[in-house]
């Protein structure tokens, strides 16, 4: 039998049992909103200096970045909302991210080599963290993204705790 397939065939893997806070959504948008205004000030900008004659064939490409960004602001947030998780048991962290693909990340505590909180600024203003597990792993690190500030905190904690009573040296 080759990995993951059962005698019924392949075997998917689950989704995390749990999503990031609901106000990921509005945290995404207001990110999505200063990158997008940045692009469209710096575009606007150079569009202004430009000659006439390039405005024919420059306009329809700043036109195709706005509508990209307008995309990002409304519609990756959601998607992305719905498609993130995570879960934190006794022997593994286990996150999936992504909006366009998926990433579903899995490591186990024993090789857990640090546990860090990132609270940006406007993370803050909305009351999120990311936590970052950092592994013995090429893969890099693995990040639970926006969690409820106490919940980020609970979670640190958590793995700090059962990190710190795993024999060996996470390598």
């Amino acid at each position: 039998m080759g990995t993951g397939e059962r005698s019924g065939g392949p075997t998917a893997l689950r989704e995390p049992a749990h999503r990031v806070s609901p106000r990921a959504v509005r945290y995404w948008v207001v990110n999505g909103l200063v990158g997008g205004v940045l692009t469209w000030v710096v575009l606007f900008t150079i569009y202004s200096f430009l000659p006439d004659s390039w405005g024919r064939w420059l306009g329809p490409l700043f036109v195709l970045v706005m509508v990209a960004n307008l995309a990002d602001v409304t519609l990756e947030p959601i998607v992305r909302y719905r498609r993130t998780r995570w879960e934190v048991t006794g022997d593994k962290v286990f996150a999936q991210t992504g909006w366009l693909s998926r990433d579903q990340r899995i490591a186990p505590l024993s090789r857990v080599q640090t546990v860090d909180t990132h609270r940006g600024a406007i993370m803050r203003l909305y009351g999120l963290a990311n936590v970052t597990v950092t592994t013995a792993s090429a893969a890099g690190p693995i990040t639970l993204p926006c969690l409820d500030s106490d919940v980020a905190d609970r979670v640190t904690a958590d793995l700090a705790r059962i990190t710190g009573q795993t024999r060996g040296d996470a390598t």
